[in-house]
């Protein structure tokens, strides 16, 4: 059985032999260029039209289309943590993470940002002092709630 990964690396070096960018290739499935590298790399399953688009495009074999479409495991095959640029998001969070989760706190209340209840989008900005990388997470705000578990039938 193919990995969700190993096919990922197929589609990827497809992509790149036929000069596609990944907005390119989101823009031909119509999907979102952040889901649909996170999904082709192995976060998300691929719906199956999305995933019969890439087989199209790419002449992808059967096992390679179940591969896509399979629930993932989401965490990495491998640590990604020491790699320069993901370092920096970790980066990022260390110094940010506490003014951010305060923020939250005392806009909304006690409660968190949803990962899963969320979309990402990255854009590039020109800028006289080069060129800023621009990330937007809109994540659905959950309040922390308690719920009583039911004990038994007489519990209304």
């Amino acid at each position: 059985m193919i990995s969700k990964q190993e096919a990922g690396a197929l589609i990827d070096q497809r992509r790149r032999e036929r000069g596609l960018s990944w907005r390119e290739l989101a823009e031909m499935i119509e999907r979102p260029a952040v889901w649909l590298v996170a999904a082709v790399l192995g976060m998300h399953p691929v719906p199956r039209a999305e995933a019969l688009l890439l087989q199209d495009e790419f002449g992808l074999d059967e096992p390679l289309v179940d591969a896509l479409v399979r629930q993932p495991m989401r965490i990495p095959r491998e640590d990604v943590s020491s790699d320069p640029t993901i370092y920096r998001f970790h980066e990022l969070i260390q110094v940010y993470g506490p003014a951010l989760k305060a923020l939250i706190h005392d806009e909304f209340g006690d409660g968190i940002m949803s990962a899963i209840n969320c979309s990402i989008d990255l854009q590039r900005k020109a800028h006289a002092d080069g060129d800023r990388v621009v990330i937007t997470i809109d994540g659905k705000y959950l309040p922390y709630a308690w719920v009583q578990s039911s004990s038994g039938p007489d519990d209304a």
